[in-house]
Order: C-alpha cells, then sequence, then structure tokens
C-alpha cells in the first residue's frame, strides 16, 4: 500500500510595530491583503502580531507610547477586516518563547552580518543610531526570524523593504538545520501585487508617509480629516494652470489613484472616464485641473474607509473585549511557539528534563562504577 504524502500546513505570520496608528499606506500595503489572504481559505493558520518588544528596543525610554498604540492597532486590525475566528492576533512580549529562541538563533549570525543587512542600516540612519546603537535594536532582524519560524510560517507578506529582513531568517534556518536537523521551516516572501502599493509616499510628496513627517493619512482619521489632507496634498509643481500639461509620474494624488482606484469608482463618481488611464491621459495633455482630481480622489478613498470607521466605532464600545480577543490570540499563539520551541531544544540537545534517554543512560554510566 503506498504511503500517503503529508500535506505541508500553509501559515502565514505578519504583523506591526505599535508605535502609532496605522495608516492608509498600511492598508494598502498589507492590511488589505491580509484580509482578502484570511478570507481565501487556502492558509490553515494565520498569525498577526503586534510587535511591541521589537517596538520597544527604540522606545525603551517611553514604554507608555507603546503601551497605548496597542490598543490602536488593535482596532486598526479589527476595523479593516481581520477576523479573530480566522487569525490569531497577538502580542509579542506576551510569547516568552520568541526570547528565547532569538537568544539561540544568535550564535548563529555574525556582528558583521546584521551590520550589513540593508535594512538594519537604513533604519539606524533613520533613528541617529550611528553613535550609539541599542543592542536590541541592532538585533532584531533576529528577533524576526524567532517570530516567524516560533510558528512555522511558510509566507511572509511584506514590502521590498523588507526583503532583506526575510533572506536573513531564511540564512537563520538553513544553518540551524544544517547544525541541528530538520526543525524548522524556511519561510517564502509575498510581495503587494499592486507596484503602487509597495510604498505611499506622504501627502507632502516625501517618498514616505511617515508618523514623525507628520504627512499621514490615518484608518482612524475623520471624513472631514481625510477630505482636508487630501485636498491638500503635493502635485506636480509645474501644474500651475488647467490648461498646463501635468505629470502623473511621481505625482503623489495619481499614485494613490494607482493604489486605491478601480473602474468602477468611475462609473460611480466621475463617469466622464472609464478608467484611470483616460484620466491620466487628460491630466497629461493638459485641461484639468488639480482640485478636480483631488475631489475624485477623496470619493475614493472615503468609499474605501467608511466601512473600516463604521467597524471601529463598534469596537470602541467595547474595548474590553478587544483585549479578551488579544488575551485568547496570544495563549494560542503561545502553545504554538512552545511546541517549535521544545523541538528546538530537543535537536540542541539542551532538553535534559524531557530526554529520558540521556537520564536512563547517565543511570548506567554512572551503575556501572
Amino acid at each position: 500500500m503506498e504511503k500517503t504524502e503529508k500535506k505541508e500546513r500553509k501559515i502565514i505570520l505578519t504583523g506591526d510595530r505599535p508605535t502609532g496608528r496605522l495608516h492608509v499606506g498600511h492598508y494598502v500595503g498589507s492590511l488589505k491583503r491580509r484580509v482578502e489572504l484570511q478570507n481565501s481559505g487556502e492558509y490553515d493558520d494565520i498569525f498577526i502580531m503586534i510587535a511591541d518588544a521589537q517596538a520597544l528596543t527604540d522606545n525603551a525610554d517611553n514604554p507608555e507610547k507603546v503601551r497605548q498604540n496597542i490598543i490602536e492597532v488593535a482596532l486598526d486590525y479589527l476595523s479593516c477586516g481581520l477576523d479573530p475566528e480566522k487569525s490569531t492576533l497577538l502580542i509579542q512580549s506576551q510569547i516568552p518563547e520568541l526570547t528565547e529562541l532569538t537568544f539561540y538563533y544568535m550564535n548563529l549570525v555574525t556582528v558583521s552580518r546584521l551590520q550589513r543587512n540593508p535594512t538594519v542600516k537604513n533604519e539606524i540612519k533613520l533613528r541617529n543610531f550611528e553613535t550609539s546603537i541599542p543592542v536590541g535594536f541592532f538585533a532584531y532582524p533576529i528577533s524576526q526570524a524567532a517570530d516567524i519560524t516560533a510558528f512555522k510560517a511558510t509566507t511572509v507578506p511584506v514590502g521590498e523593504d523588507q526583503l532583506p529582513m526575510i533572506e536573513q531568517t531564511r540564512e537563520i534556518v538553513r544553518s540551524f538545520n544544517h547544525i541541528y536537523g530538520e526543525v524548522l521551516v524556511e519561510p517564502d516572501v509575498l510581495l503587494p501585487d499592486n507596484q503602487a502599493c509597495m510604498r505611499l509616499p506622504g501627502i507632502d510628496g516625501k517618498a514616505k508617509m511617515s508618523k514623525s513627517l507628520n504627512n499621514c493619512i490615518y484608518l482612524s482619521d475623520t471624513e472631514e480629516d481625510v477630505r482636508k489632507k487630501i485636498m491638500s496634498m503635493f502635485t506636480d509643481p509645474n501644474h500651475l494652470r488647467v490648461e498646463d500639461p501635468g505629470q502623473t509620474e511621481g505625482n503623489p494624488v495619481f499614485i494613490y489613484l494607482d493604489a486605491f482606484c478601480r473602474d468602477e469608482h468611475f462609473a460611480q463618481f466621475w463617469p466622464d472616464y472609464k478608467n484611470l488611464d483616460e484620466l491620466k491621459a487628460h491630466y497629461t495633455r493638459g485641461g484639468l485641473g488639480d482640485v478636480k482630481v483631488k475631489k475624485f480622489l477623496n470619493q475614493v478613498i472615503q468609499s474605501e474607509l467608511a466601512p473600516i470607521r463604521a467597524r471601529r466605532k463598534e469596537y470602541e464600545k467595547n474595548i474590553p473585549e478587544v483585549y479578551r480577543i488579544l488575551q485568547e490570540g496570544s495563549r494560542r499563539a503561545e502553545k504554538v511557539a512552545a511546541q517549535t520551541l521544545a523541538e528546538v531544544k530537543a535537536a540542541m540537545k539542551i532538553n535534559y528534563f524531557d530526554d529520558q534517554e540521556l537520564i536512563q543512560s547517565q543511570a548506567r554510566r554512572f551503575g556501572e562504577n
């Protein structure tokens, strides 16, 4: 009788640092895709982590900031459609096994390898850590590897900027499995399928939407706040008059339309055009003002955010329930991480009290003397 091959479980691990409310860049870059993946039925498990321990690596002097933002991120998750019945929502610091795995993996990575990690280098520069890098922050690629491998994630949805981090995880997995045996799973990357969603610029035209630059549209913004921000957005600086030809490439308003707009939005809000290509063509040849385009963008984004706002209001009425969801998810996640840690310790031969064969062999050895 032929053996049937065991089907590999498909598992996702993803998450965010709770350093502030989530914005539309997070939404198009990851949150919307997470909901689609969750509802696809293709994955056996989806773990979505609020990475508070990682946030503390560069906010150690301000734990209250991290503490307050746990609930903000959780509300953003739930309001976007992440379902605790289908996805496990967890808080990183509540899974102690992750810290232990990080410690063991540190032996598999050199300091020079961490220093070469492009993501780490960029983040160090961004935070002005060049002269005094906290060890925890410097080692966060190792911590991330622990997060991913603890749940045996086969898929990690990330933006392009995080590719070096996942490659570091893959190296750690290969190194561990080579030394200790096949225990850990090497994850694959899942990139956004819409190029515009890779990284939305700020409303001021800066390359990155950032809380510190105050150039974000937040998921929790009011309808009026969103409208004001969109109407103040940076556009083509050379498009001074309506009749002037305009540039859509690199124009934040059109980058946002690339990320959010669908053909049905034109039928609903601006039937003069069939699709975005027609709108871009008109803007490029001249005769179309920025205000009209911004008003359309506002309608598009408001239609996307309206159900998110409505769900958030419902969850805000029962905050204890949100914490219960996080606690239950963290408990479930810890059980999975504990199983992985047990396998890791067995492979590393440091499971002394669980290894009855070791105990008996040592008893025989000393009994013979």
